[in-house]
């Protein structure tokens, strides 16, 4: 098979490049990785080459190009039928693809207030009824994933699939603006966080410097 490459964003910001990111180094999937940083030179020079659709990420494979994280999840699948992306029972993969779609399209009130930014600490910004019962939801189907198919180990489906990827970013805003949640919820997100993948993506974050003022709402811009 030809080599990978997995074109994303900053580390700090960009939810749907770590998904991706996640899913990879956590199923053991070899890539290289080309990041682009958001509002730079370096983005307005090589997006346009990388992203059909000018987004991230991007999953190259010689000519063959895949956007969107969702998009990547299953051509991933496709691509290695032995690494477990989803779950084996077709009940628990329904699920988790149902799950995974949700996230994908959803929870917009959530992902406005709270942006992903791995270096911040707010707690409490962004709090407001509409993402209060976005996380709600998001409480809500982590029980279930948990109570009907999470026997077998720590994550949603017990053993880690492109569920627990999808959700990553959730995890980390959580941690971000110190989101109360319930001890399953909590324990969840623990094991989230100890995923050595989430560890090395957040080890990137935490070393980038760049300053994105619209992913930084509750932020002062550094002085020059």
């Amino acid at each position: 098979m030809e080599a990978l490459t997995l074109v994303i964003g900053n580390k700090n910001y960009s939810s749907w490049s770590m998904r991706a990111w996640v899913l990879l180094r956590q199923l053991g999937i070899d890539f290289d990785e080309r990041r682009l940083r958001f509002d730079s030179d370096e983005w307005d020079a090589g997006i346009g080459r990388w992203s059909p659709s000018g987004l991230v990420p991007v999953l190259w494979r010689g000519e063959v190009a895949v956007w969107d994280t969702l998009a990547i999840a299953e051509t991933v699948a496709e691509w290695f039928p032995d690494r477990g992306v989803w779950p084996a029972d077709p009940v628990a993969r329904a699920f988790a693809r149902a799950a995974s779609a949700e996230m994908h399209s959803g929870f917009r009130n959530l992902r406005a207030r709270m942006p992903m930014n791995i270096r911040g600490s707010h707690p409490g910004k962004g709090m407001t009824p509409e993402v209060r019962a976005d996380i709600a939801r998001i409480e809500r189907l982590w029980a279930e994933a948990r109570r009907r198919f999470g026997a077998g180990g720590d994550f949603l489906f017990g053993r880690f699939s492109a569920a627990d990827a999808m959700f990553a970013p959730v995890v980390m805003r959580f941690q971000t603006y110190a989101v109360p949640c319930g001890s399953a919820a909590a324990r969840y997100c623990e094991a989230v966080r100890s995923l050595p993948a989430v560890m090395a993506w957040n080890e990137g974050a935490l070393a980038e410097t760049e300053f994105v003022a619209e992913d930084e709402p509750y932020a002062e811009p550094p002085r020059p």
